[in-house]
């Protein structure tokens, strides 16, 4: 980009009151690069190409404008996406990623999609950068699981590395040895890593992840469970950061599915850090039997089967709505920041009724709430918010709360937070805990 595209960029963030951390303003760079400047809240009439910036929330009627609007040459990104106001308008499009919150720098989750993934299929198709792809199987199992695997990477000339590990069923790995693996080949290799299943092959090169340069990368079966399957890893912390959260956690509950401890990793990640995430399309997940399978890049040999999602039961039905728009549930922490603060506690702020409310008036109130935090922290040490769209899910954020020991607020979208709203409560707290000891 030039200074002066960068100059026009930045002119037309500040005229719409759009706040971006660096990861959110890179990740709007390398969009512009490909699609060329980008409009606000675009008009609807007529066909749509470029790029278009959309803060202001649509009816369903001018969602249903919108998407007919666009063509294949076009991209919309949310930079207030939390807000599912924009779900319906997501739905019908293609989801290509999103870039978690940056603290109150940028304290919105962005999400970016389209119509279908041709024209970065085809843009990928001259990147030089390619992964390396490794894998693993049940060393009781056979060479004979990874021949087909091996054969395609040797056609395509991929660098690889495939490997037998000891697992404690012979026919099957568990979440924690392929975490483990994962790590070991992090820790081995320095380029970024594609992690496929053993059984799987190669249709063509594996090039959008690398291309799109993104943390991490996976696809989303049925568009809301997260699928270990395909996962690649760029070289960068963050994505270091969900390898050893999702590491930890399977360590920590072996005996859970994948899937979900890959998703709970994905929202812990993504509520601390920026994370750059791609939801792959199905052709780097296809199955045997797919009407698309032709079309592979990736072909799974084995039918996706959901077994036990986790020790919570109301898992799927809690976060799914959300999962499909590319946003957090009610039980995972839509941001968390910390201070300098030397003591441990803990504070989480609820805002409440998020459905109900305009997308305008959730955003100002994340911006006021984290910019209060940013001032003035009250001496708390850690700082989390989560969106409530109901008052389920203010009661799963509370008990998620109370079980961390923290300090519990609810806020509603709208209200006044002065830049001493953590001091004053902190305050609040000091008179009740005197009152306690000396009544």
């Amino acid at each position: 980009m030039t200074d002066e595209t960068h100059a026009n960029l930045d002119r037309l963030l500040q005229a719409g009151g759009i706040q971006l951390g660096r990861a959110q303003r890179d990740r709007l760079t390398w969009l512009v690069g490909q699609y060329g400047a980008p409009t606000l809240d675009a008009n609807l009439e007529g066909r749509h190409g470029g790029l278009i910036l959309l803060k202001e929330l649509p009816s369903g009627a001018a969602a249903e404008l919108l998407y007919r609007a666009l063509t294949p040459a076009s991209a919309v990104v949310i930079p207030g996406s939390e807000s599912p106001g924009f779900d319906f308008l997501k739905s019908k499009l293609t989801e290509f990623g999103t870039v978690g919150p940056c603290g109150a720098d940028g304290p919105h989750e962005i999400w970016w999609g389209g119509i279908g993934w041709s024209k970065f299929l085809t843009a990928a198709d001259a990147s030089a950068a390619r992964p390396r792809i490794v894998s693993c199987y049940p060393r009781g199992g056979g060479e004979n699981i990874s021949s087909g695997l091996r054969q395609s990477l040797e056609r395509l000339r991929l660098d690889s590395h495939i490997e037998a590990i000891g697992t404690q069923f012979d026919d099957r790995i568990l979440c924690f040895e392929k975490a483990e693996f994962m790590v070991r080949m992090w820790n081995k290799y320095r380029e970024p890593l594609l992690f496929v299943e053993a059984g799987a092959v190669l249709r063509e090169l594996p090039l959008l992840p690398s291309f799109l340069r993104c943390d991490v990368a996976l696809h989303k079966w049925n568009r809301w469970e997260m699928s270990a399957r395909t996962l690649y890893l760029g070289r960068t912390a963050h994505a270091e950061l969900l390898l050893r959260a999702w590491q930890q956690l399977a360590a920590s509950y072996p005996a859970v599915w994948e899937g979900y401890l890959l998703d709970q990793a994905w929202s812990l990640t993504s509520s601390q850090v920026p994370l750059d995430t791609v939801w792959l399309p199905r052709s780097y997940h296809a199955l045997k039997g797919d009407l698309g399978a032709s079309r592979a890049v990736i072909l799974h040999d084995q039918q996706t089967t959901t077994l036990e999602l986790g020790p919570d039961p109301g898992f799927a039905g809690l976060v799914r709505t959300a999962r499909r728009a590319g946003r957090t549930g009610a039980r995972d922490a839509f941001m968390v920041m910390t201070s300098k603060a030397t003591t441990g506690n803990g504070i989480a702020v609820i805002l409440r009724d998020i459905a109900a409310s305009d997308a305008t008036a959730v955003a100002a109130t994340v911006e006021a709430v984290t910019g209060a935090y940013a001032a003035d922290c009250g001496g708390y040490g850690r700082f989390e918010l989560s969106l409530c769209a109901w008052q389920e899910d203010v009661g799963a954020a509370r008990e998620a709360a109370a079980l961390a020991r923290y300090r519990i607020l609810e806020i509603a979208p709208g209200q006044k937070i002065a830049n001493d709203f953590f001091a004053a409560h902190a305050s609040d707290d000091a008179v009740m805990t005197a009152r306690h000891l000396f009544p």
